[in-house]
């Protein structure tokens, strides 16, 4: 999949989502990997996204992953 395919299918599914926190925990993300990729290309590691959600926001989106992976959009394999 090239990049601007790639592109328009997460917003495609960003789209899709209603969930207001789930909507500020990808924003925060988004913000941080936009922090990271324009400072320095020196390797990072994980413990930059340490405690950017609370535990309840955590495993609300936890929830809200495990529940949207388990639907299979059979109309979407077309």
């Amino acid at each position: 999949m090239i990049l601007e395919t790639k592109k328009l299918s997460i917003i495609a599914e960003v789209l899709k989502i209603d969930n207001e926190l789930a909507l500020k925990a990808l924003q925060d993300f988004l913000k941080i990997v936009k922090n990271t990729n324009s400072k320095s290309s020196t390797k990072k590691d994980v413990s930059e996204f340490i405690g950017i959600w609370s535990n309840k926001e955590a495993e609300e989106i936890k929830k809200i992953i495990s529940d949207s992976c388990e639907v299979i959009d059979k109309d979407g394999w077309n």
